[in-house]
């Protein structure tokens, strides 16, 4: 089976100064502003690097929730934070870094099945799979 889902963004002008839009098949964004200024100058809008921190973070969760469950054990509660690094390297910008942060509040499992499972979803998760940065992974079990 194979799903396929759509962004679309729109361009115009040179890199300072231009302006675009992103717009999400689904309608969740549409024709939400980025540019030079909301991607290194913290104006209001979306950028590149957010968009992907979004996504990888509700995916590893995804891939937490579903990897937990095949094993028998079922999260109260998944809260996942993924911060994207774009550094400056020769040539250009390179996104390096996601650092995922993840809080996961779930009962009766023992901290060795849970490493065993959540390293299992960082690995599997298809936006990770995807990257070639360095992943890294943080997490707190209660």
């Amino acid at each position: 089976m194979t799903i396929h889902k759509k962004g679309q963004a729109h361009w115009e002008g040179d890199l300072k100064r231009g302006k675009g839009t992103v717009s999400t098949e689904s309608g969740v964004l549409n024709q939400q502003p980025y540019g030079f200024n909301t991607r290194f100058e913290g104006a209001k809008g979306t950028n590149p690097e957010e968009l992907i921190a979004a996504a990888h973070a509700s995916c590893f969760s995804m891939a937490l929730s579903l990897m937990l469950s095949e094993a028998g054990f079922t999260a109260t509660s998944i809260d996942t934070e993924a911060t994207v690094s774009l550094d400056q390297v020769s040539g250009g910008f390179s996104i390096t870094k996601v650092a995922l942060q993840s809080k996961i509040a779930i009962p009766d499992i023992d901290a060795s099945t849970f490493d065993g499972i959540i390293q299992k979803a960082k690995a599997g998760c298809p936006v990770s799979q995807v990257l070639k940065a360095e992943i890294t992974l943080d997490y707190q079990l209660n």
